[in-house]
């Protein structure tokens, strides 16, 4: 078998590191912990620095590149989309309409419209501004653990104290609950019998908290930044009832977890979901930045003309990189791969979990997985520093990961969906021949 993965220098290689060092004396080092490597190409699931050295890829570039690097028909559509208009800004062209068709026509049914920005946050912040326009109401319910972007609103539902750390007052109106985090329960409660009583705790949390001006509720399907926090099958159904009982609009972000992420086209078909609001992204562009909203045409009876605008978003080019994606997501079966070598790795994952002292839960769906690192299986404390040790040991041997997690001690498992089952075992090969090194 031919490897996909080949490093013949050290890590970073020479070149890597005279770009590292000259990165950094211009552009502001303040990007989050990676391998040292310098990317110069990339091709399906494989990545190539400046040093000639091949990786596999188990991040996308944080979930992004889910049909892979540089895919041909990806890169045609963008080349032909440059040749039209850069930037019309609010005017309709051809591209923008064939992309909002082939959006709305790939989601379920009820959601019957969409629109078009520029990023993630930007769309989750649309979906909250809607959902308060729509029930004159302002209270949002965000959940412990969420992450919904990086600008000050975003940021502020969230639940992750390093987005918001030293920025001054959050926005106000926002009300927190606890995630379904089963491995680290907030009531010490088992997954076995606790009937989901996290649920049953929530209109307590709402009785204490808010002023009677709830609007809606935003939610990932997984925890994605938190550390890929699966919530137990049923619960995300169970929330939207919840929700819809009490009259509060519901926002699925599936940013990070639509367009075949989870082993399907969407994250909400797992349980039938049926949100008012999803707000996508990532992969959408598959490396082209672009983001929207899909929701049900009745909200925008309450939205004016004028209230949803981005410079730069439906562009020709990012809305042909959208039609593009879903075109090869459908022609290539990369949702169908993305369930099969879930599945491959994360049966061979848990295997090494009852091989390693530290690997203390894997969790996932799809090609999204999560591994948890701690320092011992009993007292389950985090081991963020054997997780950076883990980046760099993977890395030399031909396999970029990255970490998520609140405490810095999980590795993302999340390879672009066209990662083919020979890549797949020889990336776990690595994967587990780094972490058994690892006390």
């Amino acid at each position: 078998m031919n490897k996909a993965s080949n490093v013949k220098t050290p890590i970073p290689g020479p070149k890597s590191r005279e770009y590292i060092e000259k990165w950094h004396s211009f552009e502001a080092n303040k990007t989050g912990f990676q391998a040292p490597v310098a990317i110069q190409s990339g091709r399906g699931a494989v990545l190539k620095d400046v040093d000639g050295n091949t990786f596999i890829d188990w991040t996308s570039g944080v979930l992004v590149a889910n049909v892979g690097h540089c895919h041909p028909k990806l890169v045609q559509a963008i080349q032909t989309a440059a040749n039209t208009v850069l930037n019309c800004y609010e005017y309709p062209t051809p591209q923008r309409v064939s992309a909002a068709e082939a959006l709305v026509r790939s989601a379920p049914l009820h959601l019957d419209t969409c629109f078009f920005l520029c990023t993630g946050a930007e769309a989750t912040e649309a979906a909250v501004k809607i959902m308060k326009k729509a029930t004159g109401c302002y209270e949002i319910i965000g959940f412990f653990g969420g992450f919904h972007g990086r600008t000050h609103n975003a940021a502020s539902v969230g639940g992750m104290l390093k987005a918001k750390k030293g920025y001054g007052p959050a926005v106000p109106g926002v009300i927190r609950l606890p995630f379904p985090y089963c491995y680290r329960c907030p009531f010490s409660a088992s997954i076995d019998s606790c009937g989901m009583m996290c649920i049953d705790y929530y209109d307590q949390v709402i009785l204490a908290n808010s002023t009677g001006s709830i609007a809606g509720i935003i939610v990932e399907p997984y925890l994605g930044t938190a550390g890929f926090i699966f919530p137990p099958s049923g619960w995300l159904k169970r929330l939207e009832a919840w929700a819809k009982d009490r009259g509060f609009l519901f926002t699925l972000d599936e940013v990070q977890s639509s367009f075949g992420r989870t082993g399907t086209m969407w994250a909400m078909e797992w349980e039938d979901s049926k949100p008012d609001i999803v707000a996508v992204g990532k992969g959408i562009g598959s490396g082209i930045t672009t983001s929207a909203i899909l929701l049900t045409k009745i909200l925008l009876e309450h939205i004016e003309p004028g209230d949803l605008g981005s410079t730069n978003g439906g562009t020709p080019i990012s809305t042909a990189a959208c039609s593009a994606v879903l075109q090869i997501l459908m022609e290539d079966r990369l949702v169908e791969n993305s369930q099969s070598m879930g599945e491959i790795m994360k049966l061979r994952l848990q295997d090494v979990q009852e091989k390693s002292s530290i690997l203390g839960d894997v969790r996932g769906k799809g090609l999204v997985l999560g591994l948890e690192l701690v320092k011992d299986k009993i007292s389950k404390e985090p081991a963020p520093e054997q997780a950076r040790e883990l980046v760099l040991r993977c890395a030399e041997k031909g396999l970029l990961i990255g970490i998520v997690g609140s405490c810095g001690n999980v590795i993302r498992v999340a390879p672009p969906l066209v990662i083919t089952e020979e890549q797949v075992h020889e990336s776990l090969d690595i994967l587990e021949g780094a972490l058994l090194g690892i006390t």
